[in-house]
């Protein structure tokens, strides 16, 4: 039976997610290792299903000033990704990429702004190319795009965009581990509900 809203994912599709959140995120940190030319792999994904004040509160404060990169699916997928930076994750791959760390994300010139935006676009397009060949699909990507702003606003976006379909994020979280040290990080995956029942119908679970 086709799903209506992202709540109604029973545990095995919840599973079937977090697998693909497993293979998508170990090919975006194999892809972070070979930019920063460090060793760097994940910790177990987690997937769940959050209204935005809860995905708001499971990552920080609402109010916390943060670094997004958003791409948008087309394609046998539609949908967008979101990719989070802290401000420690951030400037650690900013040193290794440009000799230099911030005390805000407000401060950032726009080299350090701009480089951002390329690692969010590496760590989306690795997560990406991995999940479309696991389940077979033609998934085209828009230009990313960047911004810097309270974490409460930015995950105002995915819930304007597809507010008709749900009031829930499909949340998926494994940090990278960078040389032995654990940095928070957040993906937001965000099929609208046709583009989710396509994917579960693909791996059978459906």
């Amino acid at each position: 039976m086709k799903i209506k809203r992202y709540e109604d994912l029973n545990l095995q599709e919840l599973d079937v997610m977090r697998e693909i959140g497993s293979i998508g995120t170990s090919h975006a940190a194999t892809a972070l290792s070979k930019l920063l030319k460090k060793e760097t792999r994940i910790t177990i994904p987690t997937v769940s299903i959050l209204g935005c004040e809860e995905a708001a509160e499971r990552i920080g404060d609402m109010e916390e000033v943060v670094a997004a990169a958003l791409v948008k699916m087309g394609g046998d997928i539609e949908g967008m990704m979101l990719f989070l930076f802290d401000l420690e994750f951030a400037n650690t791959v900013l040193e290794t990429l440009t000799g230099r760390t911030w005390d805000s994300f407000l401060e950032m010139d726009d080299l350090a702004r701009s480089a951002l935006e390329e690692i969010g676009n590496i760590i989306i397009c690795s997560y990406i190319n991995a999940f479309s060949q696991l389940v077979q699909v033609d998934i085209n990507l828009s230009v990313p795009s960047s911004t810097i702003n309270m974490l409460g606003g930015i995950l105002m976006v995915p819930v304007a965009e597809y507010g008709y379909d749900t009031d829930k994020l499909m949340y998926c979280n494994a940090d990278f581990v960078i040389e032995g040290k654990t940095y928070s990080d957040w993906l937001l995956m965000l099929p609208d509900i046709r583009s989710l029942n396509t994917i579960l119908e693909r791996l059978g679970v459906s």
